[in-house]
């Protein structure tokens, strides 16, 4: 009942005038701003990971619930309900309507020598697979290429797809991509979906994936198949299917057990693949693989719907208002889990009722500062990240106000609140001209600005900022650092709670470290708002080569 609810802005009016008056340097922040922001976020957090929620999953009545708080708090705030094109309709809700697809029968994977002898794949043991979005039926039989990474790069000269015919056939892919390459360039390249793209462009007709000594350290098969075989969900398209940005599909993730079996009788040793895998340069040569692999499985769709929430605060220059600088939160979490100790819940406290709140709490820095932004910011809380930032691309795609006038992305998403931090890590934000403006913020603050410390896990690919930079918009992702507590806070959090259903109110939060969370991101915020210049990317940049052109 919550996608259709229409909430009204009673102090719009008194809002927009305040900020239409004064154009002298914001107020700081007092220490009982500070305080009324602390009391917010544990307010805030309380009921959005609270179990009545049941984890917030998308497409469940229990995220709209969610939704609909969020609403009420962006009309309390004053903010410009932006949920349709053009506004003034009154509602916070973009619909995005969405499909779940899930396995309904994980099939078979069987390899077929070229006298006919079969050697099945277990599934669970040897290779793991979710559903496949595109198509409900999947029975597929084709020759093997492995292709090292796959990796198509001219601007490094780096083609492992040259020399190989892979047309009509299954390519055998290692996982993510390799070291030389830039941290937030590993993750572009490394990405499953750009994979199976860049295979499609050569003619393979799907993909299966080697794991590297690099992916297992990361994250055990056994976590990669439970993660496989829950719910997959994207937003639907008009002939009412999933949307895909490739035409053809991962049809299994092998272990390393199954990878054994897919090398054997093809003369080379997968010890010494993978080791070249680890090497700085990564240069696996690829090569034709003996016989044939046949896959089927059966995958059953569900449609959903869901919503994004949207509120505007307009900005006060009249040269600048009708740019938009784009606060990006999801509100969405896993839903009802597998229960561990008792608990099913998935409450996703940090992840990401955390951000929503500090989010909510920016606009209300902007709200008590007494001075307007000269630029209009789009405060975009959204749903289906844990499905694959399925809600932030949707608006990306679909924005309700035009692309080229949305100039930036400031995204907050899971900030560690169990220590205090004195540093940042901005993902993005030395890819633009964003990066002067989050250095100056972090320095009213005292705080250092930290390189990524987690470089192989691809982290500037797995938030919703990502989704903007795909059209073209540049983009940064400020996440608390990792020196002293903080580090500590992160590794015990990614190791015991994230994704579990331990990510709840029992968790000791600090919300004075949201507070100061969301007092950052104001400062950040500001900084593009009333810039001279809207944010651009820097000459030559890798990202706004490949999208900042659209």
């Amino acid at each position: 009942m919550f996608r259709h609810v229409t909430l009204a802005a009673p102090a719009l009016a008194a809002f927009a005038a305040l900020f239409a008056s004064s154009q002298a340097p914001a107020a700081d922040i007092t220490p009982a701003q500070m305080a009324r922001a602390a009391a917010n976020v544990r307010a805030h957090m309380s009921f959005l990971a609270s179990d009545l929620l049941k984890g917030r999953e998308a497409g469940t009545p229990d995220f709209d619930i969610a939704a609909a708080y969020v609403a009420s708090q962006m009309a309390q705030l004053g903010l410009q309900p932006a949920g349709v094109i053009g506004g003034g309709t009154g509602s916070y809700f973009q619909p995005v309507p969405l499909v779940a697809y899930r396995l309904a029968e994980p099939g078979t994977l069987v390899l077929k020598d070229k006298g006919g002898a079969e050697t099945p794949m277990v599934f669970g043991e040897d290779f793991t697979r979710g559903g496949d979005a595109i198509t409900a039926e999947t029975k597929l039989e084709a020759p093997l290429v492995f292709a090292g990474y796959g990796l198509v790069a001219p601007e490094h000269k780096r083609d492992d797809y040259k020399g190989l015919d892979v047309k009509g056939k299954i390519v055998v892919l290692l996982e993510g991509a390799p070291k030389f390459l830039q941290t937030e360039e590993r993750a572009y390249y490394g990405n499953r979906v750009e994979k199976l793209r860049v295979a499609e462009q050569h003619g393979a007709v799907a993909v299966v994936v080697v794991r590297t000594l690099t992916s297992d350290r990361l994250r055990p098969f056994s976590v990669v198949h439970r993660g496989a075989t829950s719910s997959g969900m994207n937003w639907r398209t008009m002939d009412g299917k999933a949307f895909s940005a490739a035409g053809i599909s991962s049809i299994g993730t092998l272990s390393a057990s199954g990878a054994e079996k897919l090398f054997a009788g093809s003369g080379r040793k997968l010890a010494d693949l993978l080791a070249v895998a680890e090497t700085d340069q990564g240069a696996v040569k690829g090569f034709a693989l003996p016989g044939r692999l046949a896959a089927t499985s059966r995958t059953e769709f569900r449609r959903l719907e869901s919503e994004n929430i949207v509120g505007v605060l307009p900005g006060a220059d009249p040269k600048l208002k009708d740019e938009y600088i784009v606060l990006s939160a999801h509100l969405d979490h896993l839903g009802i889990v597998q229960p561990i100790n008792g608990d099913s819940i998935a409450n996703g406290a940090l992840d990401n009722a955390a951000g929503v709140s500090t989010t909510l709490e920016v606009a209300r820095f902007f709200q008590e500062s007494g001075q307007a932004p000269r630029r209009s910011i789009i405060f975009l809380v959204d749903t289906g990240e844990e499905k694959g930032l399925v809600g932030a691309d949707y608006y990306a795609r679909n924005p309700t106000v035009p692309l080229s006038q949305i100039v930036a992305d400031v995204d907050l998403d899971m900030p560690m609140l169990t220590a205090d931090f004195t540093d940042v890590t901005a993902y993005g934000a030395d890819r633009s001209t964003i990066g002067p403006a989050v250095k100056r913020a972090a320095d009213r603050l005292g705080l250092k600005l930290s390189p990524d410390p987690i470089p192989d896990e691809g982290i500037f690919t797995r938030s919703d900022h990502y989704r903007f930079v795909q059209q073209g918009v540049p983009a940064v992702f400020p996440i608390t650092g990792y020196e002293g507590e903080g580090g500590v806070a992160y590794a015990h959090f990614l190791t015991t709670d994230y994704h579990k259903p331990s990510d709840d109110l029992s968790l000791p939060i600090r919300y004075d470290v949201g507070a100061k969370f969301a007092r950052l991101n104001y400062e950040i915020t500001r900084e593009l708002t009333d810039a001279d210049a809207r944010p651009a990317w820097n000459p030559g940049d890798f990202f706004g080569e490949k999208y900042g052109k659209h």
